[in-house]
């Protein structure tokens, strides 16, 4: 009799369990950090992205307003260099409203007396800039009120002119043509019929219709503060009648802001064109004078991306126009960015 015939049972042995488990490990391992790899690359340029457009709307915002500074209608700084007595402004002398500092620096500082919310964050700059709007309103007929106030009239249907760069309420004006600028707080508007009160003292005799333009007046203050994410954020702050500020958040992820101001190498009252040294705020002195020299800006801003970039930069961040920044270590991409900004209504010519 045959005996049955017997197969052995198919399977793994021990050591090629053990081998097919190393060698998925490693695979597994790889897989893993080509993730971490992909991810981290990923975070850093969506950080770099963000600070990147962050830092060209900031520049922008920065730019566009200081190049106006100065701007009063045909009457501006540079005119003013030429003939004393052109710009009229009828707020108080040296306050947040004085208008004969059309540019105003402060070396981690703000305004004396002048509340801002949110606060300035401590360790960066600020500056103030004034000037009259860059779009006006032909001045049709000027007289007075009943009640014998000075009053500018204006086409109504291009009332929308003057609100141009939005922001609060209309409060401030200014009057010019090419000899003379009257800035002040209006006592009262209408704009369905686009007449302006001024208040009294204000002398609209000197004015010609058809040759005299209506513009909204500016005076804004550019600084850091907390914005509404809780982190540091570029603001606007627009200063009202009554010399109240209304701030505006800009651009988040500016956490400081640095100001240099270039001096024209003669006083101001005998501008060559040239600038012949630089400065910060506290060393260009407090004068108005002082301040009409400065017909350059340099700016630094630190800009940190919204979110952990997974980035090992934050101690490769330079300074910001010689002022070393504490960075706080929470893996967020940072890097500073520099421009120049000529004061285009001191330009010696122009």
């Amino acid at each position: 009799m045959k005996g049955g015939r017997h197969h052995a049972s198919a399977g793994l042995s021990l050591i090629e369990l053990m081998v097919a488990l190393a060698i998925g490990t490693v695979l597994m391992l790889g897989l893993t950090q080509i993730f971490s790899a992909s991810r981290s690359a990923y975070q850093l340029s969506e950080g770099l992205s963000r600070v990147q457009e962050n830092a060209r709307f900031a520049l922008d915002f920065l730019q566009r307003d200081i190049r106006m500074a100065g701007h009063f209608g045909c009457i501006s700084d540079q005119a003013r260099r030429q003939q004393s007595d052109t710009l009229i402004s009828h707020f108080t002398s040296g306050g947040v409203l004085d208008f004969g500092y059309s540019i105003r620096g402060y070396d981690n500082a703000s305004p004396s007396g002048l509340s801002l919310s949110p606060a300035r964050i401590d360790g960066t700059d600020s500056v103030a800039l004034r000037f009259l709007g860059g779009s006006g309103i032909a001045v049709s007929a000027l007289g007075t009120t009943d009640s014998g106030a000075p009053s500018v009239q204006v086409d109504a249907a291009k009332w929308s002119l003057l609100n141009q760069n939005g922001g609060a309420s209309l409060a401030l004006f200014g009057v010019a043509d090419c000899t003379y600028a009257d800035v002040f707080a209006a006592a009262g508007f209408d704009a369905g019929s686009g007449r302006v009160e001024a208040p009294a003292g204000v002398d609209f005799n000197k004015y010609r219709a058809g040759t005299s333009t209506l513009y909204r007046a500016q005076a804004l203050l550019y600084y850091i503060g907390l914005g509404t994410g809780g982190r540091a954020a570029l603001m606007r702050a627009r200063i009202s009648a009554d010399g109240t500020a209304e701030s505006e958040e800009l651009v988040e992820g500016v956490e400081n802001l640095q100001l240099r101001y270039g001096l024209d190498r003669n006083a101001a009252t005998d501008p060559s064109g040239f600038v012949g040294s630089e400065a910060d705020a506290d060393a260009v002195g407090d004068s108005e004078l002082d301040w009409r020299r400065v017909a350059q800006v340099r700016l630094a801003l630190l800009m940190a991306s919204p979110d952990p970039a997974a980035s090992m930069q934050r101690e490769a961040v330079s300074k910001l126009l010689g002022v070393t920044p504490t960075l706080p270590n929470d893996g967020r991409y940072r890097a500073v960015y520099e421009t120049s900004v000529a004061l285009r209504n001191r330009l010696y010519g122009n």
